[in-house]
């Protein structure tokens, strides 16, 4: 994912390098730890509100789904019917 990510910015490895030595320089080596717990702690909660926003819409859909199913089973029967 990672490559993914860096190919999309089309960085090439001396920018990459180079923009780790600006953060080591403007953060500091016991900066970038807690920068790093914290992105890291934001990445999960923005997962964690995406997962449930998915199953809140799964659970919505559900029902109908069972609607649409019920509905083709009873056209079904008619068409058979006739």
């Amino acid at each position: 994912m990672t490559q993914n990510f860096v190919l999309f910015l089309n960085l090439g490895g001396g920018e990459i390098v180079m923009i780790l030595f600006v953060i080591l320089m403007m953060f500091g080596g016991k900066g970038i730890p807690s920068i790093a717990r914290t992105l890291g702690k934001g990445i999960r909660e923005f997962k964690d509100a995406t997962n449930d926003i998915q199953r809140d819409i799964q659970k919505s859909t559900g029902n109908l789904t069972d609607q649409v199913d019920e509905h083709i089973q009873e056209i079904k029967k008619e068409i058979e019917k006739e």
